[in-house]
């Protein structure tokens, strides 16, 4: 490979980071632009009372697909970042007194449920975990690893590993809720194991029993990276600078360049083009379909329904004393009505009157007390919001009333947290908006909801060549570990079609719009 194959990577999310990392081991010259000063994308840390806490994915599950994308780079994740296993999964509260702990070991979360509940949703429990790890293992190498394909193309690829050629195994025909039902009669089981369907952005009412895989990926181990999940991002871009990748933070693609019928580089909010080989798009993809890229890369991908987006979330980071409940690293405290949250925010787009509150102390781990760490610890809340359209925001009084309501809920669970007003760091689906522009505040993309929407997803190509996509956004979904399998997957077919066409040399050209080219089409 020579490094006259340039190939541009808008977007230092988890994606794009993989992509570039790959590229580059494979010999590939390759320039990574990111508009923030910082790489991680979603996977952000926020500044809050003085201290850095993570604010966005807050679970590395799957760890198999880094320690893979290190190892192919040659190198070795435990080689850039520190890890520490957690056995419990989450601890899980309902505000009439009790709590239920997950954990990694089946046996162990089968003698929690039997005493929260009895021997029979204990049974319930084996049972639908043996279901969640044949979803898991039938969709693996299948969907997840693999390229995007439909339901006819997935049943041949499911035949062909088990010899069943058709999807019933999967259970895409039945909403995760309902699906629940055969497994448990407690609604506070079907509301904690609903819960997954929220990891991809939906409702367990909507969304298809398939999901129940998540709870499979998290039960094979969740991981703590020393310093916060923000220095797995750091990694992957430390890798791809000692690979020779060209980082540009702080830079802005504003328009997609298109000649000759394909995709030819970007325009930057400096007035600069930068030609390539190959563009990977790893911002969301509704930034091309609704134009903002421009019209004929506008063209080369499908819109996203306005009605079929995912969840967004309201957040808060703080330092704060806490006490009254023993808190671990991750806890879930539920609403009192599962299916008037989610009508609430799918239904009516509104805020949940009665929200369920995830709060992830970040200076403990699988212990209840947080230890040696300062008395105040660091806290990332959030509840689950609807996207809205951009004339319609939240309004103050709506975001105060929902963030009473959690307060509350957290209180009558029994914890009680000192909140300082003025060093809680709020983020709001608007702010989430502003920080992944054309989003609304989705933070997943596509909602999951019926059996089509996994295949609704672009894949790693687009109609328009030289442009390719990843991210959380596109298959095969949203969460870190899928959104780096995307990366993996844009860079083996952009180095399978630049290895296999001769293309034309690159170049980058400085200082506006006023040179033109004969691979550039200054008009679209």
């Amino acid at each position: 490979m020579t490094a006259e194959r340039r190939v541009l990577i808008v977007g230092a999310g988890m994606g794009g980071l993989t992509a570039a990392v790959l590229l580059a081991a494979r010999g590939f010259e390759v320039i990574l632009l990111e508009m923030r000063g910082e790489p991680g994308g979603k996977m952000r840390e926020v500044e809050a009372g003085g201290r850095l806490i993570d604010a966005g994915p807050t679970v590395l599950t799957m760890l198999w697909v880094f320690e893979q994308i290190f190892e192919d780079a040659g190198s070795s994740l435990t080689a850039h970042v520190g890890l520490s296993r957690i056995e419990r999964l989450a601890r899980h509260a309902w505000a009439n007194g009790s709590h239920l702990d997950l954990y990694s070991d089946i046996e162990q979360s089968v003698d929690a449920i039997g005493r929260l509940a009895d021997a029979h949703e204990a049974n319930g429990y084996r049972r639908f975990s043996k279901q969640a790890q044949i979803i898991y293992e039938t969709l693996r190498d299948t969907f997840i690893c693999a390229s995007r394909t439909g339901p006819f193309g997935l049943s041949a690829r499911v035949g062909r590993l088990s010899g069943i050629p058709d999807l019933l195994r999967i259970a895409p025909f039945t909403t995760f809720w309902r699906a629940l039902g055969d497994y448990f009669s407690d609604p506070r089981l079907r509301q904690l194991f609903g819960r997954y369907a929220t990891y991809c952005g939906s409702s367990p009412f909507l969304a298809p029993a398939t999901l129940m895989l998540v709870a499979h990926a998290e039960r094979q181990g969740v991981w703590l990276v020393d310093g916060g999940m923000a220095r797995l991002a750091r990694a992957f871009c430390n890798l791809a600078r000692s690979l020779g990748v060209e980082r540009r933070f702080g830079q802005r693609a504003t328009r997609i360049l298109v000649g000759n019928g394909r995709a030819t580089g970007v325009e930057t909010d400096e007035g600069e083009r930068i030609t390539a080989d190959a563009i990977i798009w790893n911002g969301d993809v509704s930034a091309i379909a609704d134009g903002s890229l421009g019209p004929a890369a506008a063209r080369a991908v499908g819109a996203t329904p306005p009605g079929e987006r995912s969840l967004s979330a309201l957040t808060w980071a703080m330092a704060a004393r806490t006490g009254g409940f023993p808190l671990m690293r991750h806890n879930v405290f539920f609403s009192r009505d599962y299916r008037a949250e989610f009508d609430d925010i799918f239904q009516r787009s509104h805020l949940p009157g009665a929200p369920t509150v995830y709060v992830c102390a970040q200076d403990r781990g699988d212990a209840d007390s947080p230890g040696g760490h300062p008395a105040r610890e660091r806290l990332f809340c959030l509840v689950n919001a609807p996207t809205r359209p951009p004339n319609q925001p939240l309004t103050e009084a709506e975001l105060q009333s929902c963030e009473q309501a959690a307060f509350r809920l957290l209180e009558r669970c029994g914890l009680r947290i000192d909140r300082d007003q003025d060093s809680i760091r709020r983020t709001t689906p608007e702010d989430f908006a502003r920080l992944y522009p054309s989003t609304r505040g989705a933070l997943y993309g596509r909602a999951t909801h019926g059996w089509r929407a996994s295949f609704a997803r672009e894949g790693s190509t687009t109609k328009l060549p030289g442009l390719y996509l990843a991210g959380g956004s596109v298959h095969p979904g949203p969460g870190a570990p899928m959104a780096a399998l995307s990366g993996r997957q844009a860079a083996s077919r952009v180095a399978q079609d630049l290895v296999s066409t001769r293309t034309w040399s690159p170049g980058v050209t400085p200082g506006g719009t006023s040179t033109r080219s004969a691979t550039i089409d200054s008009s679209v």
